[in-house]
């Protein structure tokens, strides 16, 4: 385990507290964190830190094991399912959330519900009524409304674009801010843009 040699070398002992998390037994100076830091990143591996960033991380990958890597049958409140999987109050989390991240929880999960929507189609495994199921939507009718609100696209029409590219699971639901100009020159108006809208060919 990469990280642990990591760790050794500053001869820091550590418990593994959940996926992606650990907690260090001893006090860390800021040279030895620093060190740390620097090793983590020559693996690709990032050092958090701060609490806020964490709870986040940890919202973000909740959501993400739930929608993508789960064969169950999504079948529960988000809500519910976040604050005791994390054991936190949800309209904090969704505060804060939204403050850092720029957009709400529920956006997040909708464009993850559609990605692998998306995922569940090109597949062909299932029908559209039984993604629907598989994905708690009401009924087709509100799976393609939401599908189409989000990427511009009917499920039957996006069916057809096989040569469509889905988008990488860490950018799906965080919009990214586009200045563009408003006729003079001047890059003062901001306008949020999803990675994972798709429009339709004119």
């Amino acid at each position: 385990m990469a990280v642990k040699e990591e760790l050794g070398k500053l001869g820091l002992h550590f418990i593994v507290v959940d996926l992606g998390e650990i907690e260090i037994m001893e006090d860390i100076s800021q040279p030895q964190r620093e060190q740390l830091k620097m090793g983590l990143l020559n693996l690709g591996l990032e050092l958090i830190d701060d609490k806020r960033a964490i709870l986040i991380d940890k919202i973000k990958n909740v959501i993400i094991d739930m929608v993508h890597h789960s064969d169950d049958v999504i079948k529960t409140n988000f809500s519910d399912f976040l604050s005791s999987k994390l054991n936190h109050d949800y309209t904090y989390m969704a505060n804060l959330f939204s403050e850092v991240q720029g957009t709400t929880i529920a956006q997040f999960i909708i464009h993850h519900k559609i990605e692998r929507i998306k995922e569940l189609i090109m597949y062909d495994e299932l029908n559209i009524t039984e993604i629907a199921w598989k994905m708690n939507y009401s009924s087709v009718a509100h799976l393609s409304n939401q599908f189409k609100k989000v990427t511009g696209l009917t499920p039957s029409h996006f069916k057809k674009l096989r040569d469509k590219r889905r988008s990488p699971i860490e950018e799906i639901g965080i919009p990214i801010v586009v200045r563009t100009t408003n006729g003079t020159g001047n890059k003062n108006e901001i306008e949020k843009v999803y990675p994972d809208k798709i429009w339709p060919k004119k």
